[in-house]
């Protein structure tokens, strides 16, 4: 049986070169449609994989597990009065800090200039940034790397200190990019804060071309002590809250927990809103979509002209090889074989152009992986996917000439 099924491969592999060798051009067209398709379908899943973790390195800046809550100025509650301010007092965030919330792991205030902007200067060089005061917890939850220095203490909210914690673009602005920072002073009017921190450079283009991030240059701000803050602007307010919650499954609890508390503490007189990670999510993963759709009708369309041309190439061989499967028939070869030689024929042209398409998408992959400095090489699951759908092809393409080869009769084979 072994040496039987190894004459079959060697005699199916020697035809099939053979039908090569013959139809060389034809062989070329159909060869080059699985090779098109097989790297479309190899590029959609690099591309798409390397997007994506682009997108996610962009949506990690902001963590993942990240709220944002804060009071909904466009709504008005029926037969209620409303009162002025944010809804959400120091008060208010030393109590959700507490106890409040079992799905919340970490919380911080965050306060804002009406003008989001506003201007700083060291000695002659001036800025336009923007100021947020911010708890010690900030930068832990919006996952903000340390370049150089410190990041705020418990003491320095509690006492007000005239700290800050700036971005890379401010430190190029006020002292120049090659001047390190740290205990230099800077001034924002008559008030003069030191420097004790310098952040790592963040990327979020993408999230700004969707619209979701922020308007502003985020490596252009200057933190302060949240209560420094207040001080400034005489309020007690707190303009949003930024928290974390345990893990993504407790996000949507953790917002309701802290809502709920919220408006028990004011009487239900303010109404709140908030923002999570999910609808960025979406809003990215919608894009995805786009490309691998684009990407799948390119490669199906490709696919498709390729397994016509295998098709036309295995009906033109079972018309030249008429007579040799009539002699094959009258020698004792059963419907069968003839069958799965043809079809076998089929799927070893497809393979063809099936690993030509996989050395030529793993080198645009790796070109991929150059340009962008993100792992672009296709995965395993890609690779094998890529080589069963051109033995499908070949399978599929094949069937209708092997089973018309098949289905001939020795008589009719003969005389031809």
């Amino acid at each position: 049986m072994k040496q039987g099924g190894g004459l079959l491969f060697r005699d199916i592999f020697a035809q099939s070169m053979w039908s090569i060798r013959e139809n060389r051009l034809r062989t070329l067209l159909s060869v080059l449609g699985i090779l098109v398709g097989i790297i479309a379908v190899m590029v959609v899943g690099t591309v798409t994989n390397t997007v994506r973790q682009y997108i996610f390195n962009e949506l990690e800046s902001y963590g993942l597990k990240t709220i944002w809550i804060y009071r909904d100025w466009g709504e008005r509650i029926p037969n209620s009065s409303q009162r002025r301010g944010s809804g959400i007092t120091n008060s208010d965030f030393e109590k959700i800090k507490s106890n409040c919330c079992s799905a919340l792991k970490r919380i911080s205030p965050e306060v804002f200039y009406d003008d989001w902007q506003v201007l700083f200067r060291a000695g002659s060089r001036y800025n336009n940034a923007v100021l947020q005061g911010v708890g010690v917890h900030f930068f832990d939850i919006s996952n903000e790397k340390l370049q150089n220095g410190r990041l705020f203490r418990a003491e320095d909210i509690a006492r007000r200190r005239p700290v800050a914690v700036i971005g890379p673009e401010v430190q190029k602005q006020l002292f120049g990019i090659h001047q390190n920072p740290i205990g230099k002073t800077f001034r924002l009017d008559e008030l003069k804060l030191t420097v004790i921190g310098l952040l790592k450079e963040k990327n979020r283009d993408f999230l700004a071309s969707i619209g979701s991030a922020e308007s502003f240059d985020i490596n252009n701000r200057v933190f302060i002590p949240y209560t420094l803050h207040q001080q400034l602007t005489a309020s007690k307010d707190i303009h949003r809250l930024l928290g974390e919650a345990n893990d993504l499954e407790t996000v949507q609890l953790a917002i309701k927990q802290i809502t709920d508390a919220l408006g028990r503490r004011h009487n239900y007189k303010y109404n709140y809103t908030w923002e999570s990670m999910e609808s960025w999510i979406q809003t990215a993963n919608s894009y995805l979509n786009r490309i691998t759709l684009f990407g799948i009708l390119s490669a199906v369309i490709s696919l498709i002209v390729g397994g016509i041309g295998i098709m036309n190439i295995m009906t033109t061989s079972v018309v030249e090889r008429t007579r040799e499967i009539g002699i094959r028939k009258a020698l004792g070869a059963r419907n069968r074989d003839i069958h799965n030689q043809f079809i076998l024929e089929a799927v070893f042209v497809s393979s063809i152009g099936g690993l030509l398409g996989l050395l030529i998408g793993s080198g645009i992959s790796y070109a991929i992986m150059l340009w962008t400095g993100l792992p672009a090489m296709p995965s395993w699951s890609v690779i094998v996917v890529a080589l069963l759908v051109t033995m499908l092809v070949g399978v599929v393409s094949g069937y209708y000439p092997a089973t018309r080869a098949a289905n001939l009769k020795p008589v009719d084979a003969l005389r031809h």
